[in-house]
Parts: C-alpha cells; structure tokens; sequence
C-alpha cells in the first residue's frame, strides 16, 4: 500500500503521460493557429492599406487625363469652329467656285458610292 502511494504522490500513470503530451500539442497547435490569425489579419490590413493608396494615385492620375482630355477637346471645338468660319468667308468671297468644287465633290463620291 505504501509502495501504491508513493506512485499516486510522486509518478504519474501513462496515461497521464499521454495526456499531458496530447495537452502540450493541442496548446502548440492552438498557439499556432492564433498566430496564423495574427499575421493574416496583418496582411489583411496592410493589402487594404495598399489598396487604398493605389486607389488615391490612380484617382490622381485619373483626374490629370481628364483635364488634359478637356484640354484637347477645347482646343478641336475651337479649330472646328475657326474651320468653319474660313469656310464661310471662302464661300461668300468665291461662290462659283465653291459650287463647282462642291459639284465635283458629289459627283466622285456617287461614283464611290455607287460601286
């Protein structure tokens, strides 16, 4: 009897053993499991980071086009209406030639056309 409390005090069964190792390796693989969660959540964090900062440069690149668009749109309204004008003052100053032209114009065309 005394031999059997000694072993109940001082040693642990095998099966505590197993226990005790099985404890160890689910609190490791609890450990690592929090630690995965950690580090995707950093990464999670800093994609949305990136993402964000993509998003203001391509907002700032979009917005140098569009005024460069703008720009270029301007400038060929105001060729188109400065060719129309020249084109106006043309016809009145030469009518007979503007017909003519006009004329010979139309006639090339419906011959294009016409094929």
């Amino acid at each position: 009897m005394a031999d059997q409390n000694q072993m109940d005090q001082g040693s642990t069964s095998p099966s505590q053993v197993g226990k005790t190792a099985e404890e160890n390796e689910a609190q490791q693989t609890g450990s690592a499991v929090t630690d995965a969660q950690g580090k995707l959540q950093s990464s999670k964090t800093h994609a949305r980071q990136a993402a964000e900062d993509l998003k203001s440069a391509a907002g700032v690149i979009a917005e140098e086009y569009r005024g460069k668009a703008e720009q270029a749109w301007d400038e060929a309204k105001d060729r188109a209406r400065t060719f129309q004008q020249d084109a106006d003052q043309y016809v009145r100053a030469n009518p007979t030639k503007s017909v003519v032209t006009a004329l010979g114009i139309g006639f090339v065309l419906g011959l294009i056309f016409r094929r």
